[in-house]
């Protein structure tokens, strides 16, 4: 971090005395005020809910510009990356800092192909899920469980070990995913296959059985290996920080990861694109787009109570980037399997029109987002809503590893220890039970 010439002077109107504080330049993006010292030096803390306006730690991974509806991986623009590196890619730059050259593809490439076996325990494991079980109940308990299977790599101190953590992670995952899904349909696993590409290995596990050989569709998993880039990191977002935070404990790489998974879960979070595509299935049985009016008409009605999924988004002011990647391979997608007439896809073209012109929407930047587009690409792929959710967990991994490295990497790093502001009961005793009223 750079310090400013300029400090800021926080001054009371208690007559208290004021204080400088340091200012801080980041490369891009807002300065930020160093308030470490304002309890020591005068007793207060800052209170900010939500944490929206605290920079909780120095990064150089990822860049968001909401305003401009711009998104960096370690500079690249995320167009960039979409469209000319794949997932695997992607990964050793948000691990490494640099994009590969072709050795270094190679080697990473191979080294995650060879790790994407899990132990075969994990299979006994997941008999222990109802079939019925949330993808994402079972991921958060098999992510965790990896901790148990693996105790060479948990020292989360230990660079060697950090690096071999990231490599399970991120070739596990895949293997992971898929057998939650075989596990809740009743099919047999399908273990990996080291001469496919990491999306299409992800795509062969999921979708092929024993009685015939698959050919993963080439178009399909571009698609499904664009899903991984858009989701690979998104700076410090909810399930991010929990990573980090539960990573400052000291706890293993496992258990880290693992609490993103739960934390990615939530619907205001990693849901949002199971919710869009089950407010389009509502949609379609209350009436399909002839009741796209009416639909509409709710949405604008505040005391209605109904919302739109899958538009807009809490950083993006604009354009979310990755929509306009995630819109171009939605349409490639309808098109390789001639699915334009479907009336869910119907109704999301038809709802996504009346967004981005009805003066409603568009007044307030209520774009289809990342989500709306990726829930219909993976619908149309033939992946369950369900397992939507567990998909992001996947793409994100590499962003949690390499967050969570980064902050074991720092020597500024603590233990995180927010603050509160106290509204409670102040101190009182205690009433023997028979005088309680």
């Amino acid at each position: 971090m750079t310090p400013s010439d300029v400090k800021a002077t926080l001054s009371f109107s208690d007559g208290s005395p004021s204080m400088e504080l340091p200012i801080y330049k980041g490369t891009i993006g807002p300065d930020v005020i160093d308030i470490r010292k304002l309890y020591g030096q005068v007793g207060k803390f800052t209170y900010d809910p939500g944490f929206l306006s605290t920079a909780s730690c120095n990064s150089t991974i990822t860049y968001i510009d909401g305003d401009k509806g711009e998104l960096l991986y370690r500079g690249y623009p995320i167009e960039q990356l979409a469209t000319q590196c794949d997932f695997l890619e992607t990964c050793y730059l948000l691990l490494n800092g640099e994009l590969p050259s072709a050795d270094q593809k190679s080697e990473f490439s191979h080294l995650v192909t060879h790790h994407t076996m899990v132990n075969e325990q994990m299979q006994f494991f997941l008999r222990g899920f109802r079939r019925d079980a949330h993808p994402m109940a079972i991921m958060t308990g098999l992510v965790g469980a990896l901790s148990a299977f693996y105790h060479d790599s948990t020292d989360i101190h230990n660079p060697e070990h950090r690096a071999i953590s990231a490599i399970r992670l991120i070739a596990k995952m895949p293997t992971l995913v898929s057998m939650a899904y075989k596990y809740t349909v009743g099919q047999p696993y399908i273990y990996p296959k080291n001469d496919l590409s990491y999306a299409g290995n992800f795509m062969r596990m999921m979708f092929a059985t024993p009685c015939e050989e698959y050919v993963p569709n080439e178009v399909l998993v571009r698609a499904m290996d664009r899903i991984f880039i858009l989701h690979a990191d998104h700076e410090q977002n909810a399930s991010t920080s929990t990573v980090r935070l539960c990573g400052s404990s000291g706890t293993n790489p496992f258990a880290a990861i693992a609490a993103g998974v739960a934390c990615l879960w939530g619907p205001a979070h990693g849901g949002a694109n199971e919710a869009a595509l089950n407010m389009l299935e509502d949609m379609q049985k209350a009436g399909g787009v002839e009741k796209i009016g009416e639909f509409v008409k709710q949405v604008k009605d505040k005391n209605s109570g109904i919302k739109l999924m899958g538009f807009g988004h809490r950083v993006y002011k604009n354009y979310d980037p990755r929509a306009k990647l995630m819109r171009e391979t939605c349409h490639e997608v309808l098109d390789a399997l001639g699915l334009h007439d479907d009336p869910i896809f119907k109704l999301a073209m038809s709802l996504e029109k009346i967004a981005l012109e009805d003066e409603y929407f568009v007044a307030r930047k209520l774009y289809p987002n990342v989500d709306f587009y990726s829930g219909i690409v993976q619908r149309a792929i033939g992946i369950p809503v369900s397992l939507f959710t567990a998909i992001f967990a996947l793409a994100r991994t590499v962003g949690w590893i390499a967050q969570l490295n980064e902050m074991i990497g720092d020597p500024e790093y603590k233990i995180g220890r927010p603050r509160q502001l106290f509204t409670g009961a102040t101190q009182r005793q205690v009433v023997p039970i028979a005088k309680r009223g």
